[in-house]
């Protein structure tokens, strides 16, 4: 039976106390950035008719975002491990706000591929960084729930997002002379302008740099991360540039986007292909999958960590979500089955998602987990581009969406099997032992 760590109690309030300093802005910067980087879904239910845009013009508009955000990824999160998140975050959010109120003056195809474009540009390093700057406050013990905390922004963000969207396009059309769609991109722009502001004033670079922990607490969040540092095995960027495993978990993680974005991107037109008419409707029907998204994401989170499971989380999840979305595609025709199939896909798509981003925490440390990170999820948000693409092109050839929800629900069972792949060969962590943790109390 394993003695007890006399400095567990302390240890835990004071993660509890980095906790509500520095998750809850964490929490809304990344809900924010998932509401303006796909309210463009919700805004085609009124902007395609009024700019003349083709289903293949709006899947590559759609897309278009992460090449953006793949070209200067890399280099922002080596920036960021050079001169910090608080500078780098708050840059990053100020700029993708403006750049997401500018659709307000769309007015043809051109200005609509560009605009998204340098959306993706502005916001490129934001999700990495962020995972980054969460490897330098907390140990492998704790990361999977505060990864699976912050990364669960992304479908509250859908729940809210969906009501929110519609009420602003249906309430506020022809206001000033504005559409709807028009708002929608100027209310939801603005405000990550402000938060990313805020950031600049609120975050610490790190416990070292944090004027609110004393000595004390920084050497009890000092001695919980000793024990991962002698289980990384990339300390150097060019370290992570040469390993195989780093690129075939970028491969599964693509597989991955791609099924999350083609829920994300073609949530609110699958439903109206379902036979619902009202904008309102569709707002409301749209957060559903996201409500048991949540729920699927926070367990498996708090799962994952007690029993030191990641690839077979992320493996069993990707296959339900190939297998949901493949049933999706064939029901279309049906409301209740396809929306309930389509529950299915996005939770399970974004478990294995949460999950997922626990793998190359325990790989890398360092420079090498700021570009490393990026590296994985620059060529993973190829996946970003494709899914919408390929949807659309699909749908201008056949007038189905069928074809391309397949396509991407294939993509998705070859990413889990990757990743099961890849887990036969993987060393086992460390293990974090409770003499090694209660030195913080000596």
């Amino acid at each position: 039976m394993p003695c007890p760590d006399p400095a567990a109690p302390e240890r835990d309030a004071v993660f509890r106390k980095v906790a509500w300093r520095i998750l809850p802005i964490l929490i809304l910067s990344y809900g924010l950035a998932y509401l303006d980087r796909v309210n463009i879904s919700f805004a085609k239910l009124q902007m395609q008719s009024d700019l003349g845009l083709s289903e293949a013009a709006y899947g590559f508009g759609a897309g278009i975002f992460f090449l953006g955000y793949v070209l200067l990824e890399v280099p922002s999160n080596l920036l960021l491990a050079r001169i910090g998140a608080r500078r780098t975050l708050s840059r990053i959010m100020v700029l993708w706000g403006l750049a997401s109120a500018a659709m307000v003056f769309v007015r043809d195809e051109q200005a609509f591929y560009i605009l998204r474009f340098l959306l993706g540009v502005f916001e490129a390093g934001f999700g990495p960084g962020m995972l980054y700057f969460l490897t330098l406050w907390y140990g492998r013990r704790r990361r999977g729930q505060v990864m699976a905390s912050v990364l669960l922004a992304g479908p509250v963000a859908g729940i809210v997002g969906g009501p929110l969207a519609t009420s602003i396009m249906t309430g506020a059309d022809g206001a000033l002379g504005l559409a709807g769609w028009q708002w929608l991109f100027l209310l939801e722009g603005l405000p990550s302008v402000l938060v990313g502001i805020l950031l600049f004033f609120h975050l610490s670079d790190g416990p070292d740099k944090a004027p609110w922990l004393n000595a004390g607490e920084r050497a009890l969040i000092t001695a919980e991360m000793e024990p991962d540092e002698a289980g990384h095995r990339h300390h150097r960027f060019l370290d992570a540039l040469r390993s195989p495993r780093i690129y075939g978990l970028a491969l599964s993680y693509l597989c991955m986007i791609a099924g999350l974005y083609a829920v994300s991107f073609w949530l609110p037109t699958l439903l109206r292909a379902g036979g619902v008419a009202d904008t309102l409707a569709i707002g409301f029907l749209s957060a559903v999958p996201y409500v048991i998204a949540v729920t699927a994401m926070l367990l498996a989170g708090r799962q994952s960590d007690r029993n030191g499971e990641r690839y077979g989380y992320s493996v069993g999840a990707c296959l339900i979500a190939a297998a949901a979305l493949a049933v999706t595609g064939g029901t279309l025709g049906n409301l209740p089955v396809s929306l309930a199939a389509l529950t299915v896909a996005a939770a399970a798509t974004y478990v294995a998602y949460t999950v997922f981003w626990t793998i190359p925490a325990e790989l890398l440390r360092g420079t090498a987990a700021a570009g490393g990170i990026a590296l994985i999820n620059s060529i993973g948000l190829l996946g970003g581009f494709l899914s919408p693409t390929i949807i659309g092109m699909v749908r201008d050839a056949t007038g189905s969406l069928q074809g391309g929800l397949n396509a991407i629900a294939a993509g998705l069972a070859l990413g889990g099997l990757l990743l099961l792949a890849l887990r036969r060969t993987a060393k086992p962590p460390l293990p974090v032992s409770v003499s090694t943790t209660a030195r913080a109390g000596e």
